[in-house]
């Protein structure tokens, strides 16, 4: 793999920090934790690991609202914990992606102090002020992601701010030449401690409407859906200006090494596509989310990845993302045979995966009672389902006590099966998920195909999702069935024969395989084909 970057081929894997592993008893995940339990990335094969904010925060939304971009939150530890992590990570060969949110402040971050000071204030235009608009309410319709009007009334000096999730997030300005400047000196500070990357928290909201127009309504919103959706976001997203941003960004990165810069982006497929950037220096790996909220049956899959592989720009870099700490967990998306076929489809499709924590143990969304939800948007906006805690919650190691994550109160309750769904009890079973997914790891580093070979045809035969990957020769067939019923595959007629790699379906075993294959309900496998 020499002649690709390690983001590449390589296997990224989230790490939520608050939910790791906790060190010192206060129930809450540390770098620490993660720094001890980094034996389990390696056992498991990844590249990297990508850790959620960090810096010191208020926590009104857990590290997404930053009062410090070049420090470390108490609650985390110390900047020399964070560099004792970074050390032993590379020692193990493991890179490490921070999370970086540009697009808001904590409103205790002392450039929002300052600028809420005076209207006179040197850091006024940091953030996004307006006056009252006609009869003294808002300037205009825009909304917060959080729920209810994205602009909070400062009452000392008269004027607005915007905030495009809680007041506590004020909006940062983009357009302010000095934001602009401060925020890459904030990652150059990482960058030099030796950071590998940046995952940039809701990147495509960076720039705003220059004439702050009214977004139109949205007429396929109902009411069971995020009031967010009210109205289509055409001017407090995606301004054809934030392609300049990142642009900007990319180019810091590219001062250094190796670097790689992801972007979070929900848009849909042809404006995703723009922040690869011209000539490719935008985004290394804007983050491609189609198969989170894609219906689970072949036909839409087949769908969703040919559409995808040819919008892809020239020199664009596929990648593929099942979970996250805003989604639901794949097992509850998809039910366990779902999750152990969901494995096989992230890790053998081109580009680079990227792996949520205890989704390798089929980890379901947690029920969290209403007295324990911790999550903000569950809070302004109850009963639309929209908590992101049940996906949160902590991870199980063994069956001791709190599933040894922590010797105290977990800040979220652990799955109910913890005692029994954990990474001891897991990697003990070589029939577990957990397994599989190692088993697949391993596979994708032996076979080049599958990492950085090309991807050849997609088809469907009934509920069988089928495609080859291929390089130097050696051609790799995956296999899908997504039905409840057993399925017949044709081999391909230039490659009659075949030796199956590996199956989702505990006990198969590696052997040849006949013209035709025998796929059981919610089976997939990897083969190599061979010439008649």
């Amino acid at each position: 793999m020499s002649d690709t970057l390690w983001w590449q081929h390589g296997i990224v894997y989230q790490i939520y920090p608050r939910s790791f592993q906790d060190s010192n008893g206060d129930g809450i995940g540390d770098l620490e934790g993660i720094r001890r339990r980094l034996d389990h990335l390696v056992w498991l094969g990844v590249d990297a690991v990508w850790i959620s904010p960090i810096f010191p925060s208020p926590m009104a939304d857990f590290g997404y609202d930053i009062a410090d971009y070049c420090g470390v939150d108490p609650i985390f530890g110390t900047i020399d914990d964070f560099d004792r992590l970074l050390a032993e990570a590379h020692a193990r060969g493991l890179k490490v992606i921070l999370d970086f949110v540009p697009n808001h402040t904590s409103d205790r971050h002392p450039w929002f102090l300052e600028s809420r000071a005076s209207r006179d204030s040197a850091y006024r235009d940091w953030y996004i002020w307006r006056d009252p608009g006609p009869g003294g309410g808002p300037p205009n319709n825009w909304l917060a992601n959080f729920g209810g009007s994205g602009w909070e009334y400062d009452e000392a000096t008269g004027q607005y701010y915007f905030h495009s999730f809680l007041k506590e997030q004020p909006d940062l300005n983009w357009r302010n030449p000095a934001v602009r400047q401060a925020m890459y000196d904030a990652l150059r500070f990482w960058l030099d401690r030796g950071v590998d990357g940046f995952r940039v928290d809701v990147i495509w909201l960076l720039v705003k409407d220059e004439e702050f127009r009214d977004n139109p309504p949205n007429p396929a919103w109902e009411p069971h859906h995020a009031s967010i959706n009210q109205l289509l976001q055409v001017y407090s997203a995606d301004r054809p200006e934030t392609l300049e941003v990142v642009e900007e960004m990319r180019a810091v990165l590219d001062e250094y090494d190796g670097r790689v810069l992801i972007g979070e982006i929900y848009l849909p497929l042809e404006r995703l596509m723009a922040y690869y950037g011209r000539d490719m220096k935008g985004a290394h790996l804007p983050f491609n989310f189609q198969l989170i909220f894609a219906a689970w049956n072949a036909v839409q899959i087949a769908r969703i990845v040919a559409e995808y592989e040819a919008a892809l720009p020239p020199g664009g870099w596929p990648n593929w993302v099942l979970g996250n700490h805003d989604q639901k967990r794949i097992a509850s998306r998809v039910g366990p045979g779902g999750a152990r076929l969901a494995a096989m489809l992230l890790l053998t499709l081109r580009g680079t995966p990227t792996l949520y924590y205890g989704d390798e143990l089929g980890l379901e969304n947690v029920t969290i009672p209403p007295d324990r939800a911790q999550d903000p948007w569950e809070r302004n906006e109850p009963g639309l389902g929209l908590g992101r805690d049940p996906a949160r919650t902590p991870m199980p190691w063994n069956a001791g006590r709190n599933g040894g994550f922590t010797t105290g109160e977990p800040w979220l309750p652990l799955n109910d099966d913890h005692a029994a769904r954990n990474v001891a009890a897991l990697s003990a079973d070589p029939a577990s998920l957990l397994h599989l997914y190692r088993r697949l790891i391993a596979l994708r580093r032996d076979h080049a195909a599958l990492s950085t070979g090309d991807y050849v045809g997609v088809e469907v035969e009934g509920e069988v999702l089928a495609f080859e990957r291929r390089q130097a020769g050696a051609r790799l067939l995956v296999a899908l069935n997504f039905g409840q019923a057993p399925a017949r595959l044709p081999l391909p007629q230039d490659a009659p024969g075949a030796e199956l790699l590996l199956s989702t379906h505990p006990g198969r075993e590696a052997a040849p395989v006949p013209a035709e294959l025998q796929l059981g309900p919610e089976e997939g496998v990897v083969l190599a084909l061979r010439p008649g």
